[in-house]
């Protein structure tokens, strides 16, 4: 892997900047990551997830005393995570920018959709940046059949989801931190941070991972050098609509 310029990297810093900017004038501020984690649970998602996460693993341990688990469970949390910059990104592109679509005079228009490109058209917003709590309460009975159905035993499953709530609260955390007043410190935290932020304020286009940078972005083609994009003109107007 080559570095990057030192040069381009400054120009895409500093147009990411402006771009921002212009959006949000003055309301940037500064906070600290104990301020911004009191916020976080001012919020339903956090709590509906920890509740679900609480509730598998009040479930495999339970499951525990009746079945012995299996060595091979272990593998069930490393593949997700292996897996997640690649599903954030199918999710990211196929759902979240989902273009509305009228079929037999219907239109579709996923609630996921509508409530993302509100996200886009105020990135401050804060509850917008949290997976809708209407949401949550399908997707809960929804991991759990489809935990069921691939799975062989009770322990499996719940050792299933309990990698599923615990990785979707770290997914959550994270979106919501990309977008609070908490400035990153970290390498790791500042790639992530740049790489979001150039989805929200240089092209809506480009830049879809939200947990990592430079992974699924460079596997799918969407990674570009920022100084070689032009700012979108519906970058806060996904597919130049007027968000919900």
């Amino acid at each position: 892997m080559t570095r990057s310029d030192p040069q381009v990297e400054e120009l895409a810093r500093r147009r990411v900047a402006a771009d921002e900017a212009r959006i949000t004038g003055a309301r940037r501020t500064s906070a600290s990551l104990g301020r911004v984690l009191v916020e976080f649970w001012r919020h339903p998602s956090p709590y509906l997830l920890a509740t679900c996460l609480l509730a598998a693993v009040t479930g495999r341990v339970v499951a525990s005393r009746h079945e012995d688990g299996s060595w091979w469970e272990l593998l069930v949390p490393v593949g997700l995570v292996a897996a997640l910059p690649v599903v954030e990104w199918v999710v990211h592109v196929c759902i979240l920018h989902w273009r509305p679509r009228r079929v037999a005079g219907l239109t579709i228009d996923p609630l996921l959709a509508r409530k993302h490109r509100a996200h886009h058209a105020d990135p401050r917003a804060i509850p917008l940046v949290f997976i809708p709590w209407q949401a949550q309460l399908w997707l809960a009975p929804a991991w759990t059949g489809l935990a069921w159905l691939v799975t062989p035993t009770w322990s499996s499953m719940f050792t299933l989801l309990i990698a599923v709530y615990a990785i979707k609260s770290g997914y959550e955390w994270t979106h919501y931190l990309l977008h609070s007043d908490y400035r990153p410190r970290s390498r790791w935290y500042r790639a992530v941070w740049r790489n979001h932020r150039l989805h929200h304020y240089k092209s809506e286009h480009y830049w879809f991972t939200v947990t990592t940078a430079g992974t699924a972005d460079r596997l799918f083609g969407t990674g570009p050098d920022p100084s070689t994009v032009p700012t979108s003109p519906t970058v806060r107007r996904l597919h130049a609509l007027d968000a919900d």
